[in-house]
């Protein structure tokens, strides 16, 4: 009771700002969010004069923390309260994360608001994201051309009207290459393991822990490797059970380790090769550190079941095998094999080129920010 109240005020202090101090409005899920936003509110912030309004539905975002004079920030909850916040909020610009706006709980304003969508991933929209994920959206920001290729074919098939586009950039990437830069890391430094492998798949009923769970991670520990395991916060929270079984059965292997934290990029640049399946993080792994993924072959994650009308083939089916190895179910047994090979073989290819403003995304997107606020 005492967080309904506490987020209820946050709403109230929120509602009590002036209109030209919240004229801009970042929203954040949650912690795993900020690495997303945190590039845009700094180069806003820094090139700027016009405040922004930070909201989390998470106590523990580290985009509260940030301390600037054009700055502020509010907590809210993920319920009745958000909900109502959403409904009613006033202000020019709202920049979120979430996918399917206006089609659950959280709803448009029914003020004249702009809503923009920036990238939490690159995989693509009409096979990934459900019908709908971007229909209540007034601007794209879009990481790569087949962002904009496939808006305009939905656009198109759904006899939708167009949204503005813009060449915008991936966040994430560019915090994964900086960092990269930035900080020391030496995979070949696993002593006594063949390699450091990262386990970070999607989530759902074919991903794999929830498919596969302990026959993706055994033989990888049995042969020798070093395993980080860092399941998708969704699999936390909706295969927790399958998650403790896989923990509980190797917390004892100084092999085997657990991450539970998302945002963080210590496991990226320490380890040699990443297992997954449909999950945009391969994406992020491979093309911000130019290294291998083997890409378990569990069946695809459909949430369009409409996708194939539009005759697109998905990124990340296209880019598979040029970014590492595709290995069938029925293979699983001989997965150490296959990332032996995989590191062995790997070509250090780079598709960075594919991104827009590969490195600059953050001061682009403020920049694009003005353009709308300006143009509103």
């Amino acid at each position: 009771m005492f967080s309904f109240f506490k987020h209820l005020k946050n709403v109230i202090a929120f509602n009590q700002l002036e209109k030209k101090d919240r004229r801009l409005v970042f929203y954040s899920e949650g912690k795993n969010y900020w690495v997303h936003l945190e590039g845009m509110v700094k180069a806003w912030l820094k090139n700027y004069d016009i405040p922004i309004c930070y909201v989390s539905s998470a106590s523990d975002d580290p985009g509260l923390l940030l301390k600037h004079k054009n700055f502020r920030s509010f907590t809210i909850d993920e319920g009745w309260v958000r909900n109502w916040f959403f409904e009613n909020i006033e202000t020019d610009v709202m920049v979120m994360t979430m996918p399917d706006i206006n089609q659950y709980q959280v709803k448009r304003s029914r003020h004249k608001v702009h809503y923009v969508y920036t990238q939490h991933s690159l995989v693509s929209f009409h096979m990934v994201y459900r019908k709908g994920a971007m229909d209540y959206y007034d601007s794209i920001f879009c990481a790569a051309p087949h962002h904009k290729t496939e808006t305009r074919a939905l656009e198109k098939h759904y006899g939708l009207s167009k949204k503005d586009l813009y060449e915008h950039g991936y966040g994430r990437l560019d915090s994964i290459i900086n960092n990269k830069k930035s900080v020391s890391h030496n995979p070949q430094s696993n002593e006594n393991t063949k390699g450091h492998v990262l386990l970070a798949p999607s989530w759902g009923d074919d991903s794999i822990i929830e498919l596969l769970g302990d026959k993706v991670v055994a033989p990888v520990l049995k042969a020798g490797y070093k395993l980080t395991l860092r399941p998708h916060p969704q699999t936390l929270i909706f295969a927790k059970e399958k998650v403790q079984a896989i923990i509980d059965k190797h917390q004892n292997n100084p092999l085997f380790h657990f991450e539970s934290n998302v945002a963080g990029q210590d496991s990226l640049h320490d380890s040699n090769i990443m297992i997954c399946d449909w999950s945009g993080a391969a994406l992020d792994y491979a093309f911000g550190l130019n290294k291998p993924v083997v890409f378990i072959d569990v069946p695809r994650k459909i949430n369009n079941q409409d996708y194939q009308q539009l005759n697109i083939e998905p990124y990340e089916v296209s880019i598979r095998e040029k970014i590492g190895r595709v290995v069938a179910l029925d293979e699983v047994n001989n997965l150490a094999q296959h990332i032996e090979k995989t590191l062995i073989h790997f070509e250090n290819n780079s598709f960075k080129n594919d991104i827009y403003n590969l490195g600059n995304s953050a001061k682009k997107g403020a920049y694009f920010l003005n353009e709308i606020l300006k143009n509103l």
